[in-house]
């Protein structure tokens, strides 16, 4: 058996998925925008979308977006088994790791981002919403919780490095 050797990702191909699936760095931004504007009066969208940039650079964001992704169209397909596919495909409540797998992106910048995280996820803002419409047959299961939890980190991030700037 052969050792196969680590390859670099292309350019950004987290980046590419997500724009496959219909979610761009604005509209994560966006949500970013959401969570902080009350904190930071002066918060403009542009910081917004660098912070999302740079959460999309971490090496283990872009791994929790390609494998949530590629559960979510693989269970569009039909092609999990069961009861996997059900569970997936139906966005079942107590399934729980499309939210696992959301959480390792949360912690890249702190314990913060889990609060901002929950409640971006409850409320489910902008493309949240879309996200979570489950009438045109798309599977978000993973989706909408990588999305919040990339906005999220970005948030986090964006708070750590504005205290003491005042």
């Amino acid at each position: 058996m052969s050792e196969q050797k680590f390859m670099p990702l292309k350019e950004n191909r987290a980046k590419q998925l997500l724009k496959e699936r219909g979610v761009t760095v604005d509209d994560i931004a966006e949500l970013v925008y959401f969570l902080q504007k009350s904190y930071h009066p002066d918060l403009k969208i542009k910081e917004c979308k660098e912070n999302v940039e740079a959460v999309l650079e971490k090496r283990e964001v872009q791994n929790a977006v390609l494998t949530g992704i590629q559960l979510d169209v693989l269970a569009e397909k039909g092609l999990l088994d069961e009861p996997l596919q059900t569970m997936i495909k139906m966005d079942e409540g107590l399934y729980g790791v499309d939210e696992i797998l959301a959480f390792s992106i949360v912690n890249v910048y702190g314990s913060i981002g889990f609060t901002n995280y929950g409640y971006i996820d409850k409320v489910k803002p902008g493309i949240l919403k879309k996200l979570n419409d489950k009438r045109n047959g798309d599977v978000n299961t993973f989706l909408d919780d990588i999305v919040g939890a990339i906005a999220a980190a970005a948030s986090s991030r964006l708070a750590h490095r504005s205290v003491g700037a005042e």
